[in-house]
């Protein structure tokens, strides 16, 4: 039976093993506001199911902030349920239509090919959060594939997600990982796992895209109207509350790129279905934090033009916005040259907005509290050094001491042209009123110690595919206090040496 997109209904998922008596049904608080607009936003059918769920991590810290039963998810009723074999009280399951630019290229409809969104729940803080399946079975929107994850790539997304969140940068978050007792193939047969993931909402900039593409201003009303209720009510406020959505998601966009930009992570595939429009970090495929300084990096093995290195990153996430921008105009004004003026003044903004909040990032990085005109160049250089002398880049800010050079100084290949700049930095100190223990106070708490390094990501997620989940949980353990020194695990904080050093990522499809 097909709904009017012809898109199939909702179905019963079989059980997987009888559960013990008293536990035969999961409630969870659901209020789902997404699944109540038309049938056409998405399609509705339940996960495929496994043959032999079996949990890996359960994230109890954020299942309390969702204000549910950490207990409750972890009996053999939750784990039924994240690994898709269950259906909980009150959700109401669906796989998200939408489109996208990937690499450039308009594809007018991709959708959820292997995702499922269970439903939404209001946290203890008031906010509302998407919990979605990831890796949850073949879908409408699949394209042939299997819909399916394998081990790796969901702890990956795990483990970088959960270190996004801790290092203060907006992003969808972990709930959950489940073996699913049964192998996907890619390159060769690989454990198959699910990740349970939390989003503020999983809204894109090729949702709207979908029905741009498609002409439906109807639909695109219903979507802005959904997504300022949901992520942005001032707006409604607002003269012109369509324009007022674009600006504040380009302000939401480039707030998050600076903060990528600020710790050196590259996302790898910046496409517009890639693009969060409640300006969260989402889709963590071939992803990766660089070491050594080089604006150049790239680790994605499937953008091979570099679109998506680190330093295009800003000028991306424009484009992005413009794409978005594009598809509001029948919203901001009935005259289609009004409508592109109004947008073109807004995306304006973008420029000032992000440099505004990646300048005021690296300020607290060198340690300076007021703005000065050299500030930038004075950043500038020491970046230009950084970058001749290959020195990594998480720990020469880690390491900045005006009162003690030696140790960031012995990262730099030339460190005569670190000695040049530092001069300078301490010139520029000396105009701060702050005394020096405020400063390295201050420094610590933006630089980290402890980020998700390629070779300690890899080297965990090939133990977990042998069954040995130590190395990842000792992972998570450093990763969720990134700014304290503790000394049992200094290791954690050292680059690559030159035989460690990973290269390329991949994409868990």
């Amino acid at each position: 039976m097909a709904n009017d997109t012809g898109l199939p209904l909702l179905h019963e998922t079989p059980e997987t093993g009888a559960l013990p008596h008293g536990g035969d049904l999961l409630r969870l608080p659901f209020d789902n506001s997404y699944a109540r607009l038309p049938d056409r936003f998405f399609a509705r059918l339940a996960p495929t199911p496994v043959g032999g769920p079996r949990l890996m991590k359960l994230n109890r810290g954020l299942a309390e902030e969702l204000g549910l039963d950490a207990d409750a998810l972890s009996s053999r009723a939750g784990v039924a349920m994240l690994a898709g074999n269950r259906i909980a009280e009150g959700s109401e399951p669906i796989a998200l239509a939408y489109a996208g630019h990937q690499f450039g290229n308009f594809v007018p409809q991709l959708g959820d090919g292997r995702a499922i969104l269970l439903g939404e729940v209001v946290d203890r803080r008031g906010r509302r959060r998407d919990i979605q399946l990831k890796g949850s079975g073949p879908t409408p929107f699949s394209r042939r594939g299997d819909g399916r994850a394998a081990v790796g790539p969901v702890l990956r997304e795990y483990i970088v997600s959960e270190a996004m969140a801790a290092l203060g940068i907006p992003t969808t978050r972990s709930l959950a990982a489940v073996l699913t007792g049964e192998p996907v193939y890619r390159e060769t047969a690989l454990p198959g796992a699910v990740l349970t993931r939390v989003a503020s909402s999983h809204i894109r900039v090729g949702t709207f895209q979908f029905f741009a593409a498609r002409e439906d201003v109807e639909a695109l009303r219903l979507l802005a109207d959904h997504v300022i209720d949901r992520h942005y009510p001032d707006a409604r406020d607002e003269a012109q509350p369509y324009r007022a959505l674009f600006e504040r998601v380009i302000a939401r966009q480039a707030g998050l790129v600076a903060r990528w930009m600020l710790v050196g992570f590259i996302h790898g595939v910046m496409n517009t279905d890639n693009c969060s429009i409640a300006g969260e970090t989402i889709d963590y495929g071939p992803c990766a934090f660089m070491d050594h300084y080089d604006p150049k990096t790239v680790f994605s093995s499937i953008d091979h033009g570099g679109r998506y290195a680190y330093a295009n990153q800003p000028r991306i996430a424009h484009w992005n916005l413009a794409r978005f921008g594009e598809t509001l105009l029948p919203l901001i004004a009935d005259d289609a040259e009004a409508a592109l003026a109004i947008a073109n003044e807004s995306l304006g903004t973008y420029q000032r907005l992000y440099g505004e909040a990646l300048m005021s990032g690296m300020r607290r990085k060198v340690g300076l509290f007021t703005a000065e005109d050299g500030d930038a160049a004075l950043i500038q250089d020491l970046l230009t050094a950084m970058a001749e002398s290959e020195a990594d880049f998480t720990l020469t800010f880690r390491r900045l001491d005006p009162e003690l050079d030696i140790s960031a100084r012995a990262l730099f290949s030339q460190p005569e042209s670190y000695d040049a700049w530092a001069v300078r930095w301490r010139e520029r100190l000396a105009h701060e009123p702050q005394d020096a223990a405020t400063r390295r106070q201050a420094m610590r708490s933006v630089n980290p110690a402890y980020i998700p390094r390629n070779h300690r990501v890899e080297a965990a997620l090939a133990a977990a595919v042998e069954g040995d989940y130590a190395p990842f949980e000792e992972l998570l353990t450093v990763l969720a206090r990134p700014f304290e020194d503790r000394l049992e695990y200094a290791a954690y904080g050292e680059p690559p040496s030159a035989g460690q050093r990973v290269c390329q990522t991949f994409c868990g499809t």
